[in-house]
């Protein structure tokens, strides 16, 4: 595993993957009111995808958003890193939030021959992830197989807005700001330019059902604890993946205390993420899954060698 700071990804590059990956985001708007506007904000949830850097909005015709931003198109939309199946519930558990990208700017409504242009863009998009999901191996459709119920693919989420698209009103956001949020809260100002610039990862939009079905498995949650082991040098009780991109991937991993944190009276369990970097960087699905699988197959012969199960004769 490598480790330094090009084995991270710019807070840039974080937030094309978290848009990139997801579907779905809050948007919220000032409340129209002719008669006594005190700027109270209305937010609802809204489908969405990405062009070119900016978020285009498919807001349904009976959603007050269409009627707010007739007298004011200042908006602000949040999008949340995926945190599927059991993620989701730890979440809840610990009454945490996943990292998130926080943007403002003017929602504006595309006239009917944009909104046609738009739509055939998401119908390329959806087709693209459908190819490539018929062409991955074994081996990734094994991982994918393993996601829960509730973890539908991104392009089923975004098919709706095809099949149904006289339902909805289609919005481009204009960005003016753009805002990190980690996942303790820390703010990070990102510059519009640059998130403009950088591409997503090829593998984020199959981010959320990788993560799931990683969580979902037995065999790959004992992996998480075996690489917390022998890369982190650290004991856990329990692990979930968080997070992945091109240069490797996060981990939550439960700590088990160690003897002088009992002796101090912390003896209680604590999560703590875990950062872990591939060799190379992977530049498709394909190879996020091979890399994954060499380095499980690398810390069971390590974990072997210490107990002297892997020594031959």
């Amino acid at each position: 595993m490598k480790s330094s700071k090009a084995s991270i990804l710019t807070v840039a590059e974080k937030c094309k993957n978290i848009l990139a990956s997801n579907w779905e985001g809050r948007l919220s708007t000032i409340i129209a009111n002719a008669k006594d506007s005190k700027g109270d904000i209305y937010s609802s949830k809204v489908k969405y995808m990405v062009k070119r850097g900016k978020p285009y909005f498919w807001v349904p015709e009976n959603d007050m958003h269409n009627v707010n931003t007739i007298l004011d198109e200042r908006g602000s939309f949040s999008v949340a890193s995926p945190y599927p199946g059991p993620l989701a519930n730890f979440f809840i558990s610990m009454k945490k939030l996943p990292a998130r990208v926080a943007l403002t700017g003017d929602v504006v409504p595309l006239r009917d021959d944009k909104v046609q242009i738009a739509i055939e863009t998401l119908r390329e998009m959806i087709s693209s992830e459908q190819k490539a999901m018929s062409e991955f191996s074994y081996s990734v459709s094994g991982i994918l197989s393993s996601c829960g119920p509730s973890c539908a693919l991104r392009r089923e989420n975004l098919q709706e807005l095809v099949d149904r698209c006289e339902q909805y009103v289609v919005y481009k956001f204009n960005l003016s700001s753009c805002m990190f949020v980690d996942g303790n809260g820390g703010t990070h100002e990102v510059n519009l330019e640059e998130i403009e610039a950088r591409k997503a990862d090829i593998l984020s939009p199959f981010s959320a059902n990788l993560i799931d079905g990683i969580n979902q498995s037995e065999v790959r949650r004992r992996a998480l604890l075996l690489f917390c082991f022998v890369y982190k040098n650290a004991n856990v009780k329990d692990a979930y993946m968080l997070s992945i991109d091109r240069k490797g991937f996060d981990v939550l991993g439960k700590v088990v205390p160690s003897p002088t944190m009992k002796d101090d009276g912390f003896g209680e369990y604590q999560w703590k993420e875990f950062r872990f970097t591939f060799k190379e960087e992977a530049r498709c699905v394909e190879a996020f899954c091979t890399q994954l699988v060499q380095m499980e197959e690398e810390a069971l012969k390590n974990v072997s060698s210490y107990s002297g199960l892997g020594s031959s004769s």
